[in-house]
């Protein structure tokens, strides 16, 4: 029971909601000499995600200078400084192990294109009075416009009877 509270004190909460084939961008805390602190990031696409609660890994592969590397991080570690989805990715395997030997355009994985569209609120009494604005403003405008066309018909009537003249 100690060690279940003690799993759930140490795991984090603010992880993104990511599957495998997404792209990632982990910053992962790197301790130099004279006790210095940096951030290192490494971007690449997921590749596997195992284990569960506080012993989580994912591994992620990526092509740098014509040579695949891979690296395997623990979620909840406190070496993690910060997980972000880079893009979302579209596959149908838990595990892209296949990626290992690849190289150029054949690792890549296809792009899944996700709707951060929000619904539409209810139209409110707000909502109704900028329309009824907008439309007032249209029928202004379109006015306006009413004398301007007709100065140049005549405009161009004149001309026309100076042409032939």
């Amino acid at each position: 029971m100690q060690i279940q509270q003690l799993d759930k004190k140490q795991m984090k909460t603010d992880l993104p909601e990511f599957n495998v084939g997404d792209t990632l961008c982990v910053r992962v805390r790197i301790i130099e000499e004279g006790g210095k602190e940096r951030l290192q990031q490494f971007t690449g696409t997921c590749i596997a995600r195992t284990g569960s609660g506080l012993s989580e890994t994912v591994s992620l592969h990526r092509v740098a200078y014509g040579e695949g590397m891979e690296r395997v991080f623990y979620l909840h570690s406190p070496l993690i400084a910060d997980i972000t989805v880079m893009r979302k990715g579209k596959v149908r395997r838990s595990k892209l192990y296949y990626l290992r030997g690849t190289t150029g355009k054949a690792a890549k994985v296809k792009g899944r294109y996700v709707s951060t569209k929000k619904a539409k609120p209810s139209p409110d009494q707000s909502t109704q009075d900028k329309m009824s604005q907008d439309k007032a403003l249209q029928d202004k405008a379109s006015q306006d416009q009413a004398p301007k066309v007709e100065a140049t018909q005549e405009v161009l009537h004149a001309a026309s009877q100076d042409a032939t003249a």
